[in-house]
């Protein structure tokens, strides 16, 4: 931990950000020389004022750096550093790339990266499309990106495990508090194979300044960003535009013009960021950095047709008649024909089965698209 050690007191400095960092790195080569540097060679970096010279030259390791660095040691994580080879490549290109990364798991040297975030509050519909698409995203051997959030980011995570790839969150918190905190099976889950990865501090909290800060990191990681559901006022709009700024590819996958719940990523695609309709349309657009356009066949595929246990014909007619979008009890019984106690019956027989799910107010949908 000794060659670490100059990197957290540099950047424990006061005034010292990401970017005054970067520089001054680019200057000395090291933290180490930074610290050591005349106080005349310091102030020839752009930014170094008299007074942050003076703190640079007498700034000592305090007791929070000290015991951040043991909770590192403690807990196993790793220090990823602007200089170290396991830097994501693609962060390097950002305008203020964090000095040092906290990982736990394996970080992905490949820039096959996709990040794919969303509402916290997603539909079934956003559910079932971000778990489908990230398990196809797999399937080619790309890293998912997100941000282990409620909603729309874990179930990118999941897909991208169920279909046996690698996935990275992004956390807006230290890697010791876990956030949000159901989802602590699903952080050591996505370490296995993939990486949990912050730039804050270990017992750093989810605070809510932490979150914008972070979306930096999950877009400049990537070559691109999808958006799956998003309103116009949605946290996962900074993302997209952040990824814009970087230079990266935009996605938006569409969904109902009724729903709330997809105002924000109607209007990416306005602006013209590309529509995802399915995983072709995003391999298109980063097809030049990928050599291998095939998906790999021995990854599995998880499909619910291949699920479903047997069936009735009033079942049946019932599952082909139902979509991703929920519809009223009452709707499902008019165009079927089917009086309300019985479909009632059958509906409850298809949720048991895990096919179809119940939403507030009596509303039905399949749990994945059947086709």
């Amino acid at each position: 931990m000794e060659k670490i050690l100059p990197w957290f007191i540099l950047k424990s400095v006061p005034g010292i950000g990401n970017l005054l960092f970067k520089r001054l790195l680019d200057r000395f080569k090291s933290p180490q020389s930074v610290l050591e540097a005349s106080h005349k060679d310091l102030l020839q970096v752009d930014g170094i004022s008299q007074r942050l010279a003076v703190a640079i030259r007498q700034h000592k390791i305090t007791e929070g750096v000290e015991k951040d660095l043991d909770r590192v040691m403690q807990k196993g994580y790793q220090i990823v550093t602007l200089s170290d080879a396991d830097y994501p490549p693609l962060l390097l290109q950002i305008f203020d790339p964090p000095p040092f990364l906290y990982v736990y798991g394996n970080l992905p040297r490949s820039i096959k990266n996709i990040a794919v975030v969303g509402s916290r509050n997603a539909t079934n519909y956003g559910i079932s499309t971000t778990k489908r698409l990230c398990n196809e995203l797999a399937s080619y051997e790309i890293t998912v990106v997100s941000g282990m959030a409620r909603g729309v980011d874990t179930a990118a995570h999941i897909g991208a495990i169920t279909g046996e790839g690698k996935t990275i969150a992004v956390l807006g918190s230290g890697l010791a508090k876990i956030y949000p905190p159901e989802n602590t099976k699903l952080f050591y889950k996505i370490a296995e194979e993939g990486a949990v990865i912050s730039e804050f501090p270990v017992m750093a909290e989810p605070e809510a300044h932490n979150f914008p800060i972070r979306n930096r990191i999950i877009s400049g990681i990537c070559l691109g960003t999808v958006i799956v559901e998003a309103t116009r006022k949605s946290g996962s709009l900074i993302t997209a535009r952040l990824a814009t700024d970087q230079g990266r590819e935009v996605f938006a996958v569409p969904g109902s013009i009724h729903s709330i719940k997809s105002t924000g990523t109607h209007g990416l695609i306005k602006e013209g960021a590309k529509l995802v309709e399915n995983v072709q349309d995003i391999i298109e657009e980063i097809s030049h950095v990928i050599k291998n356009n095939v998906p790999n066949e021995n990854i599995k595929k998880h499909n619910l047709l291949d699920k479903l246990p047997q069936l009735s014909d009033e079942e049946w007619q019932v599952v082909k008649a139902l979509g991703i979008y929920p519809v009223h009890i009452d709707d499902i019984g008019r165009n079927l024909g089917i009086e309300p106690g019985r479909l009632s019956s059958i509906l409850l027989r298809l949720e048991l089965k895990k096919i179809v799910q119940q939403s507030p107010g009596n509303l039905f949908s399949i749990v994945e698209r059947i086709s």
